[in-house]
């Protein structure tokens, strides 16, 4: 299947710019105009999660939500920190909203894909995997991290 992306990338990348065909892999796909000034709430919310601070970011993340609604990074952190302090409904909840804004979002599949594990819910989480194989088309590495929890789950029945 990956020598069939590659083939159909060689295709389309002769009819696109090669700065859109190789585009960021970390990129959710959601408009980050570099003259566009970065939203602070979303800003803090992130450093506060690269602290382990997840309630703390919860706030500035809710705040950074009613300026940027349409932002699906903004719900997949919201997403992530609730899932990081066991609050798997709430978790549930961002992420989908991220993925109804972005379907191809790399971190929310990877994430919800995590959490449906938890929830021991195997056939959704294959989903989410199968949704990452189609939008990495050279693997990402939120692809081969659901790819590893997988098969841990499945080692672990």
């Amino acid at each position: 299947m990956k020598i069939y992306k590659f083939f159909l990338l060689v295709i389309l990348s002769m009819h696109f710019n090669f700065s859109t065909a190789f585009a960021d892999p970390s990129s959710s796909g959601y408009d980050n105009d570099a003259t566009k000034p970065v939203n602070v709430d979303y800003k803090r919310g992130y450093d506060e999660i690269s602290n382990g601070n997840y309630q703390l970011a919860i706030k500035y993340l809710l705040k950074a939500a009613k300026t940027s609604p349409d932002n699906p990074d903004v719900y997949n952190l919201l997403g992530f920190s609730h899932r990081k302090l066991d609050k798997v409904e709430e978790a549930f909840k961002y992420y989908n909203r991220a993925l109804k804004l972005n379907p191809r979002h790399q971190g929310a599949n990877e994430y919800i894909g995590e959490l449906y594990l938890r929830t021991n819910n195997l056939k959704k989480s294959e989903e989410h995997l199968e949704v990452l194989d189609d939008v990495c088309l050279f693997g990402c590495d939120e692809y081969d991290d659901l790819k590893d929890a997988i098969e841990k789950y499945k080692k672990s029945m």
